[in-house]
């Protein structure tokens, strides 16, 4: 079965930095889009970073220039580095990845079970 587990999340103050991982694993035959997602209390889920089409990032403009997400595929990992983190980037981030199964035609979408991220003031 295909699993996505992220880690590195935390609580950190105002203009601190953390850098989440996530680590796919299962019977994988490619790892297509790969990208990080939020979803503060009482909010939607929302677009973070995004890695298409193997090398265009696309970055929500509420965290354009402080965080970068890269993708490691010997490892079958995603990472997004966040710096000058701040409250209002309070959330739990999680990690998405359209997958090829191994012996399957057809891509699926998956999701980590998310991590917490708390900046605080």
């Amino acid at each position: 079965q295909v699993q996505l587990v992220e880690s590195g999340g935390g609580l950190v103050q105002a203009g601190g930095s953390l850098r989440l991982s996530c680590v796919a694993s299962g019977p994988i035959f490619t790892i297509n889009d790969v990208g990080w997602y939020r979803q503060a209390p009482g909010e939607q889920r929302e677009l973070v970073a995004r890695i298409i089409s193997g090398a265009t990032t696309i970055y929500a403009e509420s965290v354009k220039g402080r965080f970068t997400i890269s993708r490691d595929d010997a490892k079958k990992s995603v990472y997004l580095q966040m710096n000058s983190l701040k409250p209002e980037d309070t959330a739990v981030y999680y990690c998405n990845a359209v997958i090829r199964r191994a012996s399957s035609p057809w891509d699926y979408d998956y999701w980590g079970q998310g991590t917490q991220v708390t900046v605080s003031s």
